[in-house]
């Protein structure tokens, strides 16, 4: 339940933001039309990278800022230790991932992209 919780925290947050995506398939490598979730993966790898300006192992709250809620970065950090490691940074990307693949196939298509939770994943990966 405090999973889910955090989750919809996460999703309304972002929804909140906005925030306009051009491209929301730009991610999918292999130009099939839909991200799927190593494409996804892999963006998410490469955002946390890009995010941690310390070079450290982990994200701390004002390294993601704009990414994310304070309350949905707390959500996503199970240990309590007021930062992210890239495996829950993408842990949380896949949750979002989940909760927008609507068709249940494994692969996020545009329309996908563009719901709240595939918003918020966007939000992510950018």
């Amino acid at each position: 339940m405090r999973v889910q919780a955090g989750l919809l925290s996460i999703i309304f947050v972002a929804s909140l933001a906005s925030a306009s995506f051009a491209d929301p398939l730009k991610y999918d490598t292999d130009k099939d039309g839909t991200l799927d979730l190593a494409e996804m993966e892999a963006a998410a790898a490469a955002a946390f990278d890009r995010l941690n300006n310390d070079q450290d192992t982990t994200l701390e709250y004002k390294e993601a800022k704009g990414r994310l809620s304070e309350k949905a970065f707390v959500a996503a950090d199970p240990d309590k230790d007021n930062s992210l490691t890239k495996d829950e940074y993408i842990a949380m990307a896949e949750k979002l991932f989940k909760a927008a693949d609507i068709e249940n196939d494994g692969t996020l298509d545009a329309r996908e992209l563009r719901s709240h939770a595939g918003r918020a994943l966007q939000r992510l990966l950018k």
